[in-house]
This record gives structure tokens, C-alpha cells and sequence, in this order.
């Protein structure tokens, strides 16, 4: 049992056996379109999305909250319109 028995005997397959399992793990992690372990959470992507709101939407709801008064609200809506 030389060093060639190694080649020659099919332990060759093993390393790329390996190599193919971690290039799997690697793409499972970070290969899905964005660069971000999955234990950062949906939360972050979501925030980015919902944060893209017209300044009217926000508007509206700070004024259905009543954060805002009537006329409060209609003087900034025709300083956006």
C-alpha cells in the first residue's frame, strides 16, 4: 500500500464528496439572493420593504391615530400635493 493506493483504490471520491457537501451549505446559507446569514430574521427584509410608503400614507395614519389635528393635516397634505 503505496501512496498510490489511495488514487487508485477510490478514496479519491471522499474530498470531493466533501467539497460538494460544503459548496451545498455555503449556498444554503448565504446563495439566496442576498448576503445575510438566515438567523438575521425575516424582520430586517420586511422593514425595508414596508418603509417605502408614500409621505401621504403616513400622513393619513399619523392623522387616524390623531397625532395630528384637521387642519394640521390638511395644511401639510397641500404642502406634499
Amino acid at each position: 500500500m503505496g501512496p498510490g493506493y489511495f488514487w487508485s483504490g477510490g478514496m479519491w471520491i471522499f474530498p470531493i464528496i466533501m467539497i460538494i457537501v460544503m459548496l451545498i451549505v455555503v449556498y444554503l446559507i448565504f446563495g439566496r439572493g442576498n448576503i445575510r446569514a438566515p438567523w438575521c430574521g425575516p424582520s430586517q427584509y420586511y422593514d425595508n420593504v414596508k418603509s417605502s410608503e408614500s409621505a401621504l400614507e403616513i400622513l393619513k395614519k399619523r392623522y387616524a391615530k390623531g397625532e395630528i389635528t384637521k387642519e394640521e393635516f390638511e395644511q401639510m397634505k397641500n404642502d406634499i400635493i
